[in-house]
């Protein structure tokens, strides 16, 4: 029985109970109205109308119930129609199931056998090729059995050879032993004779040198003195001749190759003779502009100074006024200022503190333009911004009169040409140069030398250490150490020693004069000093009695070696002796 017929079972099932409970409450309904009281009792009349009903209501009920099992009969036949007809197709399913299985039996049965055909035919393939194999590796086996006897044969034969060399070998060693013990007693009894001998030479010698003392009246160790002082004397003139002769030989080899380098870079650079002071002059439209600029009670001109820090000098010059400041970037910033100042007309101090801060960027806008194209005359590109700002403030930075800005833009082309010259790497050197003197935008501001503050400054900011020790030696605060801080120095040197490129005060260069004969006229022998070529030489007369040739190479050495200690100087100085030999003689 399938669980459609369960479900249809057990719905008749309840629905028959249904039915009998409907119809045991109507007999008991109809029991109670055979009892009941008379009919004209209204309650009973109402009772009687609602036990109808209900009864109504019960056999309606009991009406749709056998509706609802004749339904569920006529369901549970289609139900059953449907049962037997899948049967039929199961039983069909069945027997093609059956039919297809045998088919598959048959072809397996036939699949088998060809397998097992197949299998004996690889098998006997297989045997075959290993009998061949076997056959092979019993060949290659017997091979190398027969080559390893060979091999054992030559081993034992080269082993009874160096046995016999063996042999011989101890048989000499033994030879050599007896040699070397007959040659130490030998040398032993030279060795006695030899001592007997020294002891006899010197007692010989201790004779001697008493006898010598007698003759000549001196004790060995004045002897000695005397001896070392003319050593002394001697060693120094053919020191000095040595000297001589090897400045001669390389002032010949490589002073024309320096010379050549060092012109062929400095003509290839063309740079402005430049000549700034500490001090701007600004040009008035008239004087009465002068009493503007002062205010009332001073008024503008406190502002002035207070805002910019630029000390403003109004004198008895018609038509102008000084600026003074130690730093070049602000004494720039307040005549630029006051400049705008003068052209608006509106000073007080409000209109001071607008015009400053238009001022300070417009400088600010100068300053890293002339950096920028400072780099690219040079050819540098990969560079810190801070540098690039540092650049910019050298624009208005002068030493000695030159521009510093310029003087770095100077020496990078004239270290780049000596680098090509010597074919070493020219973007390093001239970076190199380029950077030397970059710590003077700081010099304001951070004590200590330029040189330090700025090898500070480019390995803060990335800068090789190639770089950063050229910096830093270009003044010999550190020993120069490679050849780009060498480069570096020389190119520096070329570009503030050049006529024109830097100019100092009257009484500085005055001092450095006197100072440069007294050097030279202090010296033994010494008669007259001449300074020439604005104290770029020093000529040296020297009394020819009192100072010969190689003295006078030993008083050129000296003088120029206390100049280089003592002084300081842009480019080098010559010094040149001069000796002088007259013979004079009168005829009667």
């Amino acid at each position: 029985m399938s669980g459609f017929d369960v479900v249809i079972l057990a719905v008749v099932l309840i629905l028959a109970v249904v039915v009998v409970g409907a119809v045991l409450v109507g007999v008991r309904a109809l029991r109670r109205i055979g009892v009941a009281p008379a009919p004209e009792d209204p309650a009973f009349i109402a009772e009687k109308d609602r036990q109808e009903q209900s009864l109504a209501a019960l056999r309606s009920a009991a009406d749709e119930a056998n509706s609802t099992i004749d339904v569920a009969k006529s369901a549970a036949a289609a139900a059953r129609a449907e049962a037997a007809a899948a049967k039929a197709e199961a039983k069909a399913a069945r027997a093609e199931a059956g039919r297809v299985l045998d088919d598959a039996r048959a072809e397996a049965d036939t699949v088998l056998e060809r397998a097992h055909k197949q299998a004996e035919a690889d098998a006997e393939q297989l045997r075959t090729a290993a009998r061949r194999s076997g056959e092979r590796e019993v060949a290659v086996l017997a091979a190398t059995t027969r080559e390893q006897a060979a091999e054992v044969e030559r081993r034992a034969a080269r082993m009874d050879e160096r046995e016999r060399l063996h042999t011989e070998e101890v048989e000499r060693l033994a030879e050599r032993e007896r040699q070397l013990t007959a040659a130490s007693a030998a040398l032993a009894a030279r060795e006695n004779a030899l001592a007997e001998r020294e002891r006899a030479v010197a007692e010989a010698e201790e004779q001697r040198r008493r006898e010598l003392e007698r003759v000549a009246g001196l004790t060995a160790d004045a002897a000695r003195v005397e001896l070392v002082e003319a050593i002394e004397g001697q060693a120094k003139r053919e020191a000095a001749l040595l000297v001589r002769d090897i400045e001669s030989d390389a002032r010949n080899t490589a002073e024309q190759r320096a010379r050549h380098i060092v012109v062929d870079a400095i003509q290839r650079v063309a740079s402005e003779q430049t000549a700034e002071s500490v001090v701007s002059v600004l040009h008035l439209p008239g004087d009465e502009m002068k009493g503007r600029i002062i205010g009332r009670e001073g008024r503008n001109i406190r502002a002035f100074e207070s805002i910019t820090g630029v000390n403003l000098i109004i004198d008895d010059t018609p038509e102008a006024v000084l600026l003074s400041c130690f730093d070049p970037v602000r004494r720039e910033v307040g005549r630029l200022t006051l400049e705008k100042l003068v052209l608006d007309g509106r000073i007080h101090p409000h209109r001071i503190e607008e015009i400053y801060d238009l001022a300070r960027h417009e400088v600010e806008e100068l300053c890293h333009r002339a950096a920028e194209d400072a780099l690219v005359e040079v050819g540098i590109t990969e560079i810190h911004p801070e540098l690039v700002t540092l650049l910019g403030r050298l624009r208005y930075r002068t030493s000695y009169g030159q521009n510093v800005l310029k003087h770095l833009v100077e020496t990078a082309h004239i270290a780049g040409i000596m680098a090509a010259e010597l074919r070493l790497d020219v973007p390093t050197i001239k970076r190199c140069a380029f950077l030397h003197d970059i710590g003077k935008a700081l010099t304001h501001e951070v004590e200590g030398s330029h040189a330090i503050i700025g090898a500070d400054l480019a390995r803060k900011y990335g800068e090789s250490e190639d770089v950063v020790h050229a910096i830093e030696a270009h003044h010999n605060e550190v020993p120069p150490q490679t050849i780009e801080a060498v480069l570096t120095q020389a190119s520096d040197a070329c570009s503030g020693g050049r006529p024109g490129a830097r100019r100092e005060s009257l009484e500085a260069y005055v001092k450095r004069l006197e100072r440069i004969e007294e050097i030279a006229a202090g010296k033994i022998g010494v008669e007259k000093v001449f300074a020439m070529q604005a104290g770029r030489e020093v000529r040296v007369m020297v009394k020819p009695e009192d100072v010969d040739d190689i003295g006078a190479a030993v008083l050129a050495r000296d003088v120029a070696k206390q100049i280089e200690e003592e002084l300081t100087y842009p480019g080098q100085i010559r010094v040149t002796v001069v000796r002088e030999s007259r013979v004079t003689e009168i005829a009667r």
